[in-house]
């Protein structure tokens, strides 16, 4: 009996490493960004983003989208909005439009926005990017543990852009094989997601999203990171110089209605 079993074990362990389980798929992410010229458009965006778009992609499983302001966005020249979608496919992105075009109560929901005349638009521009989860963070994280109302947590998006292609792909493998996501998520920085950009205006580059019960609390992360032994031996690794060409950097506060 003790033999059956050691060659039962023996042969499940062989199976195993012959047949590895699969990688976790990567997640594809849509952002979404709307340029506002005044409060009345803000509002009616929120309208229907809170009313309309939001249900809508909940009816079709998509449960968890974040919606975020910067901080100080009132007092902007230019307001926006920040839209995140976390898509399981391509061809879900891809058929997202049409899929909502076939749903009633969004059409009815959304009325005021979707059949806005061309000389009172609801904003003044939107751009989009699509993205594609990194392999080391292949699904997006909810950061429901941060305590404090939404005006006072601080969500951090940042891109980095590479200065060639091979430079960026430099910067992709330094988060994921040279461990810079480990040390995020050991430092506390409640990653949201961290993803290459597919399709955007800003290429090549790469973008991520952090998140702190406030701004105090994101200062003081950003200067345990700096200090970290591990960093300070990563940034200086012959291998990851010269990855990153131009970093921008918004502050953003999730809206009341914001799933993320």
């Amino acid at each position: 009996m003790k033999k059956v079993l050691i060659a039962t074990f023996l042969l499940a362990t062989l199976h195993t490493i012959a047949n590895p389980a699969p990688a976790a798929k990567q997640e594809f992410y849509s952002i979404r960004v709307y340029q506002l010229k005044d409060a009345g458009q803000e509002a009616r965006v929120d309208q229907y983003l809170q009313s309309a778009l939001l249900p809508a992609l909940h009816r079709q499983g998509i449960t968890e989208v974040g919606v975020y302001k910067p901080v100080g966005n009132d007092t902007a020249a230019t307001r926006r909005i920040y839209v995140l979608i976390p898509l399981k496919s391509l061809e879900q992105y891809t058929s997202l439009a049409a899929t909502l075009t076939k749903d009633a109560r969004y059409l009815s929901d959304g009325k005021d926005y979707l059949d806005a005349p061309h000389d009172n638009p609801p904003y003044l521009r939107m751009e989009s990017i699509l993205l594609q989860a990194f392999p080391d963070m292949p699904h997006h994280a909810a950061p429901g543990s941060l305590p404090g109302t939404p005006s006072e947590k601080v969500y951090e998006l940042r891109s980095y852009e590479g200065p060639t292609e091979k430079y960026f792909d430099n910067k992709v493998q330094m988060f994921n094989a040279g461990g810079e996501i480990p040390l995020f998520d050991r430092l506390g920085f409640h990653a949201v997601f961290y993803a290459s950009v597919l399709a955007g205006s800003h290429m090549p580059n790469l973008m991520y999203m952090t998140s702190f019960e406030n701004m105090a609390s994101r200062d003081q992360h950003w200067k345990d990171f700096s200090a970290d032994s591990v960093w300070k031996k990563l940034v200086a690794a012959p291998q990851y110089q010269h990855n990153v060409s131009h970093v921008d950097i918004v502050f953003l506060h999730p809206t009341a209605y914001s799933d993320l």
